[in-house]
């Protein structure tokens, strides 16, 4: 019954405009700033921001003005509750405020209405005043994906009448008498709220906001012979939420979070102390979160808006590496023609030849390599000295999330000096076209100082049912669709994998 009454006053109040309910007045303060803020950000442009203030409410019906939120925020996202008595406070209605000085904004409220430009007289050097009715503002609204917050964009420019004449781009300078109601400085959220004790409450916050996101980058240095690299792994947090945070607990989570998608002081000193402590090891402690992963930082920070910081997550020196040439002739022209039925019997079809030999890095993500934590994913860069111990940048690659004691492969490039080649020699079809008989043909020169090692890839494309009949080099069987040739291959020699496959259907 009490809620039933307290719904009927507040919508006596917002009906008739009231500013009294029952003989209490609808009070208007403005919440304290935040006392403590952490934030959880995930690699998927979001984050759970929860945040701490200290509000003096008023008893009963009043109006709270929480400032500084998000200009990204998630309304449908908001909890509230009072530390200090959760029965006490309850918030019946939300407004997000976010109607912003812009100079759109500011000129839109005086449409059709008069303006003053102070202009200078050429001859005397001095200001006067023009006054006219502003007919366009010269802007559009447009909206901006992931806020409430539209672009603006320039139309050709301000429309004014004169003296009874229209003037488009008026000269001298526009004044205004003052602002308008309604424009605020920065997005705020405006709650009606029903209030049983009076006082100061301290209130916690949570809430979803966009554009406040993670990602990681990692740069390694491999040694002269490739035989191990230095890996650092960098954290590098982007804030374009519309405010800043100050003193921040920080928690990161990598992983596939579902997410529906729109079409949208002492205590300071205290953490920079622990931070000296903590200099020489990880940053971040790694804990598990569902069927994802939380690293924590272990001090605090600041992220202003706008700003980009990075924070190193993990580093570790001489992990054993390996480098690793492929040669995969068809490369992925195949995928375009795998099982289909009116070119599976085509002997023209899959002749393509791809002459370059890919070089990889791999590592092991263990603890012998001194690394062994779950790497999120992100782009790895790698460089190497030259020869006047210079570092120079030799490739990249973008990993994904990868468990401890996972393999990581990084593509870099094409070997400069290696060189493949793959013809069909032979096709035939039996059987009213339903067996398929192929030759090919692979050819690998090395042109390097040392001998190497190449993986050679090929991919039965024709249909599902296959069998090798004959080969020159041994084969392995990686998957349904993919089978590989190691072959060694000496300075400045030439080394040819010839195979027979058989398709049916």
């Amino acid at each position: 019954m009490k809620r039933v009454l307290i719904m009927a006053a507040w919508l006596l109040a917002t009906s008739v405009g009231a500013t009294e309910v029952f003989g209490q007045s609808l009070l208007k303060s403005t919440a304290a700033e935040r006392t403590s803020v952490d934030l959880t950000i995930y690699n998927q442009n979001l984050s759970l921001i929860r945040e701490e203030r200290v509000i003096d409410v008023p008893s009963g019906l009043s109006r709270l003005v929480v400032p500084d939120i998000p200009a990204t925020i998630d309304g449908t996202s908001l909890h509230f509750v009072s530390l200090t008595d959760p029965s006490a406070v309850r918030v019946l209605e939300q407004n997000y405020q976010y109607d912003l000085v812009h100079q759109a904004r500011l000129l839109s409220k005086y449409i059709d209405k008069e303006v003053e430009f102070i202009r200078i007289d050429p001859e005397t050097k001095k200001e006067y005043s023009v006054f006219g009715k502003l007919l366009s503002t010269g802007y559009v609204q447009q909206p901006r994906y992931g806020s409430s917050i539209p672009n603006f964009s320039s139309i050709g420019g301000m429309i004014v009448e004169i003296n009874g004449k229209i003037e488009v781009n008026p000269s001298g300078r526009l004044v205004l008498p003052s602002l308008p109601e309604g424009l605020i400085l920065k997005p705020q959220l405006e709650w009606l709220v029903s209030n049983s004790r009076e006082g100061k409450h301290a209130t916690e916050i949570s809430y979803l906001a966009g554009q406040l996101s993670w990602m990681c980058n990692y740069v390694a240095l491999l040694d002269k012979d490739d035989t191990k690299l230095d890996l650092t792994g960098w954290v590098t947090l982007t804030n374009h939420s519309g405010t800043s945070f100050n003193n921040a607990g920080l928690k990161l989570v990598a992983g596939d979070v579902n997410i529906m998608k729109k079409g949208m002081l002492n205590g300071h000193r205290k953490a920079m102390s622990k931070m000296a402590l903590d200099a020489s090891g990880s940053q971040f402690k790694q804990s598990e979160l569902f069927e994802y992963k939380l690293y924590s930082l272990k001090r605090r920070t600041d992220l202003n808006n706008n700003e980009t910081k990075q924070i190193e997550l993990t580093s570790s020196n001489d992990v054993s590496s390996k480098k690793v040439f492929i040669y995969d002739g068809l490369a992925d022209q195949w995928r375009y023609w795998y099982n289909n039925y009116s070119y599976r019997s085509q002997g023209s079809f899959g002749q393509q030849s791809n002459p370059k030999v890919g070089v990889y890095v791999t590592f092991m993500n263990d603890d012998e390599s001194g690394l062994g934590i779950p790497l999120p994913k992100g782009k790895v860069r790698v460089y190497k000295r030259d020869d006047d111990g210079k570092e120079q940048f030799i490739g990249e690659d973008q990993i994904d999330h990868t468990p401890k004691d996972e393999e990581v492969r990084l593509y870099l490039g094409n070997a400069f000096d290696i060189v493949g080649e793959r013809v069909q020699k032979d096709f035939k079809s039996f059987a009213s076209g339903r067996i398929v008989e192929e030759t090919i043909e692979i050819k690998v020169r090395n042109h390097k100082k040392e001998s190497v090692e190449v993986q050679v890839y090929e991919h039965p494309w024709r249909w599902s049912q296959w069998e090798i009949l004959g080969s020159t080099a041994k084969w392995e069987k990686v998957d349904q669709m993919t089978i590989k040739f190691p072959v060694k291959i000496g300075k400045d020699e030439e080394k040819t994998v010839r195979y027979t496959i058989r398709y049916s259907w």
